[in-house]
């Protein structure tokens, strides 16, 4: 995701951020133990106790570039989990993170000396270092996919890495500047939305705020002293506020915990840059959260705070009703109160504001579950949708910029015919709807109702919306969806297919070159021999036929050459024959036959094709202008002609010279349509004052339709000349 630039680093960046680690200077394991003793055994807080000491022993002699010893990390990142109550097996891995990663210890011998389940567990947070990468970039993209597999196996690998990162942020002051913003932007852009997405706001919000300071830290520190002073200047106000609002719940006969703080400086940050306001402009900083004990109370004391203080139109949400896609659930409300002052209020019950600060690791499932499983659906539905997107991307880089785009969901939900809430991405459209309904879904749909009213593909959706697809057995993905799907899951399944396709008919067309040219040499396919067709694809580098007409299909061997080699190894004479005629185009090739948009060549036109390697055949106008410059580069050519039946429409470009008339440009288009083309694009040109010069670009099926439009346009009282322009 693009950022803003980093700014210069400082000295100090903020205090309040250097407080949290003066929480944590204490790294003994006494320490740890003395936490877990609170909520697990005695026999499992040992467990843990022999963990710490293979990982002293493991890390002997080394040290953190602050000069404090090793183990003060892993036993800091113990304690995080410790305060999420997570079990003593994730406690142990980790204790014992980085010992296959910066030790000799293998995952093995982990294995051996602790178990199976341990053992995976630390190798699903270790690098890959054993592995030479091209870049610094792949590098990441490759761990990171190596972590989120591991992530879709047991969770609480992710939960291991969030707390090391956090740790790691927590200390970045002895880093290098360069490297600290490295580090910072790539939590803000990765791990702080994952502990978003899984419900975690404890660690979330301290990423943000911690990566905010190292990688803005003079916005950090301008803006945490404007809020300052703003604060401090009503400060009175929340505490009366707060007060207010407990003594009318409590005459209400409600039970309820209210506390309010200012909103923290990340959010208040972003909601500047996204909306394009001032910190003067942003009217609710403060928040006061209510806590009661059922989601019927949650309700009830909604009433009693409208009654309180006139709530602000449009700034009610009821995400008890409609989670958010992590699982998150309140009642929010903005509210006009003392002074005028706009204040936020969420309410919820005690398990929801759970979930809210400890995310998945509330909904976890510890006992009888040696692998874990999870009891938060949105979170299995995110790591179920992660698999998919990982069998269908190309590269770790293609994996890492789809789970990119689905880690910055600003929520939308729609409805399935049938009352299914879906949630998605902001800016999702109706092809985003069907791909997370199911992939088939999206493969297959051609159209769709949003609201019982036809809708193009294309059409953003807007939460409350309806959702039915239409589809046919027959459709296929189309490669103009890439240019507006948003979820990474589409993205992903579309390239895909794509790809599918094209290297199916890569491999038709190149077996039809390949077979062209066999016949120009006096063979067939047929003809060759099973071994000494084995002997020329392995000659060439193939693992197999099918690769090899692939490569031929898409321009990266010529067809010729393979056909003489094959004629070789078959030990048959290579006498050139009389050429066989062209290979004939039909329109349905795909994805390998592109025509030319520089001469716009349709069926009935002269036209020659050249080999562009990875893309495949170029389809051009034999009278085209650009052909010059494929001849002087040495390009591939071969000779190709229009079938009888061709399928399809074709774009070309015409150009109507027309006086100056009103409506002009509207009688040319109508003129145009009736003869059944489609109007891709129209360009105009006032030439002297006295005409008008207008370029269409247009989709016809062949010549015949393109004289009939010329024919039509002619006949208009104003135009002056009909052409069509090539080159």
């Amino acid at each position: 995701m693009s950022r803003d630039a980093a700014d210069p680093p400082i000295q100090q960046a903020s205090g309040e951020v250097s407080a949290a680690v003066a929480a944590e200077q204490r790294f003994l394991v006494s320490d740890l133990c003395g936490e877990l003793e609170y909520y697990l055994s005695s026999e499992q807080v040992s467990e843990v106790y022999r963990a710490y000491l293979f990982s002293a022993e493991a890390h002997e002699g080394q040290k953190r570039l602050s000069g404090e010893p090793y183990v003060y990390h892993p036993i800091a990142v113990a304690r995080i989990l410790g305060r999420l109550h997570m079990d003593h097996k994730c406690l142990m891995a980790a204790l014992l993170h980085d010992v296959i990663e910066d030790t000799g210890i293998s995952k093995e011998r982990l294995a051996e000396e602790f178990d199976e389940e341990i053992a995976e567990l630390v190798d699903g947070v270790s690098k890959l270092t054993h592995l030479n990468f091209r870049s610094r970039a792949e590098a990441q993209a490759e761990n990171f996919r190596k972590m989120l597999l591991a992530m879709t196996r047991d969770i609480r690998v992710i939960l291991i890495k969030l707390a090391d990162r956090l740790h790691n942020m927590r200390t970045l002051g002895v880093m290098k500047p360069g490297k600290a913003r490295r580090i910072a932007r790539e939590t803000l852009e990765i791990y702080a939305p994952i502990a978003n997405r899984l419900g975690i706001n404890s660690i979330r919000h301290e990423l943000e705020d911690l990566g905010m300071a190292a990688y803005w830290p003079w916005r950090d520190r301008v803006l945490r002293g404007a809020l300052k002073r703003l604060c401090g200047n009503r400060r009175e106000l929340v505490e009366d506020t707060e007060k207010v609002i407990a003594d009318r719940l409590q005459q209400e006969g409600f039970e309820a915990e209210v506390s309010g703080r200012q909103k923290r400086v990340y959010s208040i940050y972003q909601k500047m840059r996204e909306k394009h306001l001032s910190l003067s402009e942003i009217a609710d900083v403060f928040a006061f959260r209510i806590v009661v004990d059922s989601v019927d109370t949650c309700y009830r004391v909604l009433g009693a705070v409208h009654n309180l203080y006139r709530p602000m139109p449009g700034r009610f949400k009821d995400y008890i009703a409609i989670p958010k896609a992590n699982g998150y659930q309140s009642l929010h409300t903005v509210l006009f109160g003392p002074q005028g002052i706009p204040i936020e209020i969420q309410i919820r019950t005690r398990e929801m504001h759970s979930v809210a600060e400890e995310g998945i690791a509330a909904h976890w499932q510890y006992k009888g579950a040696p692998s874990g499983s999870l009891s938060s659906d949105a979170a299995a539905e995110w790591l179920r949708n992660l698999l998919e997107v990982q069998k269908r991307s190309g590269d770790s880089m293609e994996f890492l910029e789809h789970v990119k785009v689905d880690l910055f969901p600003d929520e939308v939900y729609v409805f399935t015919p049938r009352g299914k809430i879906i949630v998605l991405p902001k800016g999702a459209t109706v092809v985003d709807f069907a791909y997370a309904v199911h992939s088939d879904v999206g493969n297959q749909c051609v159209a769709a109702r949003v609201d019982r009213r036809l809708a193009p593909l294309r059409t953003r959706l807007h939460s409350g919306q309806t959702v039915e697809i239409i589809t046919k057995p027959d459709a296929r993905p189309n490669p103009a969806w890439l240019n507006f799907v948003v979820t990474g899951k589409a993205r992903a399944t579309i390239r895909s297919y794509l790809k599918r396709l094209e290297r199916r008919e890569a491999g038709e067309l190149g077996r039809r070159l390949l077979e062209r040219e066999l016949e120009m040499l006096n063979s067939r396919l047929e003809d060759v021999g099973q071994e000494e067709l084995q002997d020329a694809i392995q000659e060439l580098g193939h693992k197999d036929f099918d690769e090899l007409v692939q490569q031929i299909g898409l321009g990266n061997r010529m067809a010729r050459l393979v056909a003489r080699l094959l004629v070789m190894h078959d030990h048959s004479e290579a006498e050139e024959g009389e050429a066989s005629g062209s290979l004939t185009i039909k329109g349905s090739e795909g994805l390998v036959v592109h025509f030319a948009k520089c001469c716009g060549p349709i069926p009935g036109d002269p036209v020659v094709a050249i080999f562009s390697p990875g893309r495949g055949m170029v389809v051009h106008h034999q009278s085209c202008p650009n052909l010059g410059d494929f001849r002087r580069q040495g390009q591939s050519w071969i000779d190709v002609e229009w079938a009888d039946q061709v399928e399809g429409e074709f774009s070309t470009t015409i150009r109507v010279d027309a006086g100056n008339q009103r409506g002009l440009l509207a009688t040319v288009a109508t003129a145009i349509a009736e003869e059944g083309s489609n109007i891709e694009d129209v360009r105009s040109e006032e030439r002297d004052g006295l005409s008008t010069s207008l370029r269409f670009t247009i989709t016809v099926h062949d010549r015949k339709q393109l004289a009939a439009i010329f024919r039509r346009i002619r006949g208009i009282d104003s135009v002056l000349r009909v052409a069509r322009l090539i080159g």
